[in-house]
């Protein structure tokens, strides 16, 4: 169950009750995981390795991992099985129902089963398998603007970090983001790649009195890039008006 009220920026707030649905096993589509890998090696790249899921709840969900290169110095991680099911959209929306989810990391970052013991370096990929379940799981949808905060109350990540949060943006990172975003998959069904980009409480509590563009200003002046940066600056720091 979910109630509905608006920011003072005008959005809808979704205050969601802790979930207790039962376990149901999922199975992966492969036709989808196909066309899903040709449209991401097709606008960003090759794709290296797959961190394939053993046993799945609600979707089969795999996260492909398409390495730095020169010009791109930095390391995409796309959701693969978020589109498998459709989301629960409000009227209107219908032609967003399907969506995936991908995150950017600095070249460097530590992806071995060693390191994933460590939140301070799982925490990225931990939010991809947790929000692209997460309208599943709730009954309800994910689309560019909107913010998660990482649990209730709201705490960061990991130690090395004090980012608590998410917010949907379209995609900027790879070379057509216009084509990139929406991929057919079927008649009627079209998958819509959105990027996931790591806020601190404060920005997110600005969001909400301003509203997701004036956050993204705010974070482009600042010279925030899409590429997750722990320790990067916060664009609200002093900004008092905390919703």
């Amino acid at each position: 169950m979910k109630t509905e009220e608006r920011s003072p920026a005008g959005s809808i707030i979704y205050r969601h009750q802790p979930s207790n649905h039962s376990f149901t096993f999922a199975q992966a589509n492969e036709v989808s995981i196909d066309l899903i890998s040709q449209h991401v090696e097709k606008h960003i790249g090759p794709i290296q390795a797959v961190f394939h899921e053993v046993i799945s709840d609600l979707i089969h969900l795999d996260i492909l991992f398409v390495a730095p290169t020169k010009e791109r110095n930095y390391i995409t991680l796309i959701t693969c099985g978020m589109s498998n099911i459709s989301m629960t959209v409000p009227d209107g929306a219908e032609d967003f129902r399907y969506a995936e989810l991908m995150i950017c990391l600095p070249a460097s970052w530590e992806l071995s089963e060693e390191s994933f013991k460590s939140e301070e370096n799982y925490w990225p990929i931990r939010s991809l398998k947790t929000l692209a379940r997460f309208p599943h799981e709730y009954k309800t949808w994910l689309y560019a603007g909107h913010t998660i905060p990482n649990n209730n109350p709201v705490e960061p990540y990991a130690k090395n970090t004090k980012l608590s949060g998410m917010m949907l943006t379209l995609p900027t990172t790879v070379q057509s983001p216009k084509e990139f975003f929406t991929l057919p998959i079927l008649p009627g069904k079209e998958v819509h790649f959105f990027n996931l980009m790591p806020l601190y409480n404060s920005e997110m509590s600005f969001k909400l009195k301003h509203g997701s563009d004036a956050l993204l200003e705010k974070l482009d002046k600042a010279g925030v890039t899409p590429i997750v940066d722990p320790g990067r600056k916060n664009t609200c720091k002093k900004w008092l008006g905390l919703f």
